[in-house]
Parts: C-alpha cells; structure tokens; sequence
C-alpha cells in the first residue's frame, strides 16, 4: 500500500519542473493505490496538460512510488 508521504516525496520531483512553467501540483487524496491531483497555475489551463499529466507526472511517481496504479487529474 502507498503512503502520502511517498507520494509527497514523488509530487516534490515534478514539483520543481511544473513551477519552473508557472504552475504547480496538488496532491487531492489516494484511494485504491490510484493518486489523485490537480494540477494549478499555468499548468491548470494548459492544453498540454493532459500530457504532462501522464508522459512525466505518473511516470515519476510510478517509478517514485512502485505499487501505484495510476495519477487522475481532478
């Protein structure tokens, strides 16, 4: 089972290359190994975001934090 804190430790990683764009990530909760978050800033309305969100985010994480099935954008 994941925690938070692994997945805190992950969101930290992009945390840095999102901000460096103008945005950010929220964790919003866990549930069934499945992280859920939202995305903010430029990152929020960005039409790339969707890519972002699965080519880089969930990839760091699942590579982070084995065990996690999927990042969801809320």
């Amino acid at each position: 089972m994941i925690t938070k804190e692994q997945i805190v430790g992950a969101l930290e990683k992009v945390r840095v290359g999102l901000k460096a764009e103008g945005g950010d990530i929220e964790l919003v909760e866990i549930k069934d190994d499945i992280v859920y978050v939202k995305l903010t800033g430029a990152c929020g309305s960005c039409p790339m975001s969707t890519l972002t969100l699965k080519n880089w985010v969930e990839t760091t994480i699942k590579k982070e934090v084995p065990g996690t099935k999927a990042v969801q954008a809320i």
